[in-house]
Formats: C-alpha cells, sequence, structure tokens
C-alpha cells in the first residue's frame, strides 16, 4: 500500500509542475488574439481546476506518508502551511480567470486581471519550488 501510495503522491505532485510553468503562459497570453486569449484563459482556468484536484490527492496521500514515516514536527508544519498556500492563492486566481474569460467575451480590456492572474501565479510557483525543496531536503528542518 505504501508503495501505491508513493506513485500517486508523485502523480500529484506532477500535476502540480502546472503552477511551474503557468507565469511563463500567462506572460504571454496579452499578447495574444482575441480568440486566442479566450482559448488560453478557458486552458488556464480548466489547468488550475485539475491542479486543485491533485492538491486534494497530494493531501490524502501525503498524510498517510507522514503517518508511515519519521519526519520532524516543524517540517510537517512547514509542508501543510506551503499546501494551504497553495490550495488558497489556485483558488484565489479562480475568480480574475472567470473575470478575464468574461471580458475577453465582451472585448474590453483584461489588464487588471492578467495583472492579478500573473502575480498570482508567480506567488504559486514559488510555493511549489520551495514545496518541492523541501520535500527533497526534508532533513534540513
Amino acid at each position: 500500500m505504501y508503495q501505491v501510495m508513493i506513485f500517486v503522491h508523485i502523480l500529484g505532485a506532477l500535476a502540480l509542475g502546472f503552477y511551474l510553468v503557468l507565469p511563463f503562459v500567462v506572460g504571454k497570453v496579452t499578447k495574444l488574439s482575441l480568440p486566442a486569449q479566450e482559448g488560453s484563459a478557458a486552458a488556464i482556468r480548466s489547468l488550475n481546476t485539475f491542479a486543485q484536484f491533485a492538491l486534494v490527492i497530494q493531501l490524502l496521500t501525503g498524510g498517510y506518508l507522514m503517518s508511515k514515516g519519521d519526519y520532524s514536527v516543524p517540517w510537517m508544519i512547514v509542508v501543510v502551511v506551503l499546501l494551504v498556500a497553495i490550495g488558497a492563492i489556485g483558488g484565489i486566481m479562480g475568480k480574475p480567470l472567470r473575470l478575464a474569460m468574461d471580458g475577453i467575451q465582451k472585448k474590453r480590456d483584461i489588464s487588471v486581471e492578467a495583472g492579478k492572474i500573473r502575480t498570482l501565479s508567480a506567488l504559486l510557483a514559488i510555493c511549489v519550488l520551495i514545496m518541492t525543496f523541501f520535500m527533497v531536503y526534508r532533513d534540513i528542518i
């Protein structure tokens, strides 16, 4: 069972890899034509939803793996705080994505929403990188 959980946990981590490339994708979206912007925003919104489900899988499998392993309490606290932060920022990003899609469909300026999405995606990428660092170097704390 432990090996299955590790496999599922790694699959969830791969799904969260979307957040690592998201800042680069978002930076190019505003330079596209309106139909391409709409398609890109829809894809980003769908992938964000998918990554949110992967985050729930990470929570469940990570909780199981932590119960079976020997981890320090500070490490567990840092990892859980980062997990909650990733979930919160990804959830917060949903509203600007929805507003951007509405703005694109109504042909109005989406620079405010694009700026919010760009900032939130950069925060998500940083949190995922920090989480990956602590997963690789779990004895650091």
